[in-house]
């Protein structure tokens, strides 16, 4: 079974159990007959193909049956080949639903109370209710940690939150958005479930975007809008707090950016193998095949850096530099390696119908989320110096 991953020269998949495997096979199944079919159509058009969510859903990805510990919990390794697998299809596919499995089921499994997460986690896994993290604001992004704006004041057994948020994916669908707002008395950070349709919650769809153009990202004003103080999440007190979060879900992102070189790479491959120039196959020649061995061995590393990571974090040791480090060097090797793919794809490279184009292009977006190149360096750095450079 694990010939599943054909360019995991070193065979990290072999770490995954047997059920493990087998659902991730299927996941494949679904996503070669009924994802990838969709994907040129949809991304030209700048639209998410909707039929694609029950299909994913019906795989019950987040605890699938066989797969799972006595607690019902699966692996972490487990969850960095889910996002591995999503990815190497399609970066918007992966990013949708790593923002319910990822983003929105961490903000509350770790953010919430016991009892929040014990209520709500079982419908977050079904879908039965789903969410959002808003936390990136139109004027604060690198600088969330001491500028976040969007505030929160108590009244009586309500909270009033008034604000702005931005680049929030999914956002039209969700039941609700995962708000994180600065409180008027302490000034520190909390966060609250506020319901997408609440009275004074406006969603504007962001267009024209040349990267991720299938995931739907919003722009997002709150305005006085209320909520029950039942609606915070009762562990997220500080920006600590939230930093606690990130340091989980930049791994995430380390694995998204790992899949995608994969899928960058297996489609340079099969192109060149198909090609012909010259009267023989692209990856015939001696500057293709330093190209692709370049690809290959940005890919190993990255799928060797991120395994190891998420082992690490599953042992319970988890450090800012350790997830700064990865998404760096991850999304780094993911710009290269896509770019290797479209420039041996030659001319065709800028279409949609080999699938190298979309990996191009979305690479950007993926270098850029969840902490920039600069910040996540200088997470590191602060991390090697004992002193920080934040300036």
């Amino acid at each position: 079974m694990t010939d599943l991953y054909g360019s995991d020269r070193y065979g990290y998949a072999e770490l995954l159990s047997a059920p493990e495997l087998e659902v991730l096979s299927k996941l494949r199944t679904v996503l070669d007959e009924q994802v990838s079919p969709l994907l040129a159509g949809y991304w030209e058009a700048g639209e998410f193909p909707e039929q694609i969510r029950q299909p994913l859903v019906d795989l019950n990805l987040m605890a699938p049956d066989g797969a799972t510990d006595s607690q019902g919990r699966t692996s972490a390794l487990y969850g960095g080949f889910r996002n591995f697998e999503l990815a190497r299809t399609d970066a918007s596919v992966a990013t949708y639903y790593n923002a319910q499995s990822g983003l929105f089921r961490s903000t509350v499994l770790h953010g919430g109370s016991p009892e929040q997460a014990a209520e709500l986690d079982p419908k977050i896994r079904s879908f039965e209710y789903t969410g959002v993290f808003a936390l990136t604001e139109p004027e604060h992004g690198s600088d969330i940690a001491g500028g976040l704006a969007t505030s929160a004041r108590r009244d009586g057994d309500s909270w009033i939150i008034n604000g702005a948020k931005r680049w929030i994916g999914g956002a039209g669908t969700a039941d609700v958005l995962a708000v994180f707002a600065r409180d008027a008395a302490d000034g520190q950070v909390k966060a609250f479930l506020v319901p997408r349709e609440a009275e004074g919650v406006t969603l504007t769809k962001i267009l024209h975007k040349t990267s991720l153009r299938m995931m739907q990202n919003f722009d997002i004003e709150l305005r006085g809008v209320r909520v029950p103080d039942s609606a915070r999440l009762a562990g997220i007190n500080s920006f600590r707090d939230v930093a606690s979060l990130m340091r989980r879900l930049r791994s995430d992102v380390a694995w998204i950016a790992t899949g995608m070189q994969a899928g960058a790479y297996e489609a340079a491959v099969r192109y060149t193998l198909e090609r012909e120039q010259f009267g023989k196959p692209l990856a015939s020649f001696q500057l293709t095949q330093q190209k692709l061995a370049t690809m290959l061995a940005n890919l190993t590393a990255s799928l060797g850096m991120v395994v190891r990571l998420t082992q690490r974090q599953e042992e319970g040791i988890f450090r800012d530099e350790d997830s700064a480090m990865a998404k760096m060097f991850t999304c780094t090797s993911l710009r290269e390696t896509a770019a290797l793919a479209r420039e041996v794809v030659g001319g065709n490279g800028i279409t949609l119908d080999t699938g190298v184009a979309r990996f191009h292009a979305d690479a950007e977006a993926v270098y850029s989320y969840e902490g920039t190149h600069d910040i996540n360096a200088l997470i590191l750095g602060r991390s090697i110096a004992g002193v920080g450079a934040f300036h």
